[in-house]
């Protein structure tokens, strides 16, 4: 899955999240469409404190997931062993998010703990019809 940027409504509903959930941890899941990260899933049983967040991978529906998401409470946004581990088990871009949660303190990562240049993008979202 070739990922060509992030939406920046999406982009800026993490940077949200994680400021209203400060000082704990936000986590989720980012979903792409049309290579274009557009979405973060929030798995049932997710449990957040001020030192991590718990995904709970096994309730995730069968879909692939394009990435994580989380936030960590400070201004360090390195990817500790526990992230990266998390990493390895959910695609190959990595969102982590510190304190001010501005569009200055967010960092991408590959699966191995590598920064990875993840474009904002000003995207129209399509209203979808109802059935």
């Amino acid at each position: 899955m070739q990922i060509k940027g992030i939406a920046r409504d999406t982009l800026d509903f993490i940077l949200e999240a994680s400021r209203s959930m400060a000082p704990e941890e936000f986590a989720g899941l980012l979903q792409e469409k049309n290579g274009i990260i557009t979405e973060v899933l929030i798995l049932p049983g997710t449990e957040s404190s001020d030192t991590n967040a718990v995904l709970r991978l096994y309730m995730m529906p069968n879909i692939k997931a394009a990435g994580s998401v989380h936030s960590h409470p400070g201004q360090n946004r390195r990817p500790s062993n526990a992230d990266l581990r998390l990493f390895s088990k959910t695609g190959n871009y990595h969102i982590i998010v510190g304190s001010p949660y501005s569009r200055q303190s967010w960092t991408c990562y590959d699966r191995e703990g590598n920064i990875r240049e993840l474009p904002v993008l000003d995207v129209e979202f399509e209203e979808e019809e109802e059935v």
